[in-house]
């Protein structure tokens, strides 16, 4: 699978691949990549205007049927489309907490938009995902702690699912390449590679 990006590490977790790499998540070549969506699904800055962009109008127009059905996707949950003109074959939309000072759930929320977005993997047999880092742009949840919810909740599901055979933390700065890295080297049971 191309990668595209620069800065790889690796850690292996059961059967699962992880990677951290810097890169562009729209030009991943998996099966599925993660949108850090918002709970309206019609698109926005950062991730989810990128994905949506790259994607093109079929993104949309599903997103739109989602929201018809549903009203949209509430905050720590994940809804799917398909991939557009992506690599890609599958977005997961995951909402992620606004940060509003870390004592109204936002650790959770955090979580459960990671967990949901596994489980809709899951659920599709996909056995490659991408995912951005979700809440920490126009959201303000601090990189440290997202990153640490993120690697967590990641590391802690994938050990009981077979299917998934590689995960991707995709970063666009080299200060969140840092603050993941950081996680990749400091467990001894998982010791990561150069990929």
């Amino acid at each position: 699978m191309s990668r595209q990006a620069t800065g790889e590490l690796e850690a292996l977790v059961a059967n699962t691949r992880l990677v951290l790499l810097r890169g562009d998540i729209t030009q991943q070549d998996v099966d599925a990549i993660v949108n850090a969506a918002n709970s309206g699904l019609l698109g926005g800055g950062g991730v989810d205007g990128a994905i949506h962009r790259a994607g093109g109008p079929k993104i949309l127009e599903e997103c739109r049927s989602i929201r018809a059905t549903q009203g949209g996707c509430p905050t720590g949950l994940a809804v799917v489309t398909g991939g557009g003109n992506l690599k890609a074959r599958f977005v997961i939309h995951a909402v992620g907490p606004v940060w509003r000072g870390g004592d109204r759930g936002e650790d959770d929320l955090l979580q459960s938009a990671y967990l949901s977005s596994l489980r809709q993997a899951v659920s599709l047999k996909i056995r490659s995902v991408a995912f951005p880092c979700i809440s920490t742009g126009a959201y303000g949840f601090p990189i440290e702690r997202a990153a640490r919810i993120a690697f967590e909740a990641v590391s802690g599901f994938v050990g009981d699912q077979p299917g998934l055979e590689e995960v991707r933390f995709v970063v666009f700065s080299q200060g969140d390449h840092d603050v993941y890295a950081g996680l990749f080297r400091s467990d001894p049971d998982r010791p990561p590679r150069p990929a």
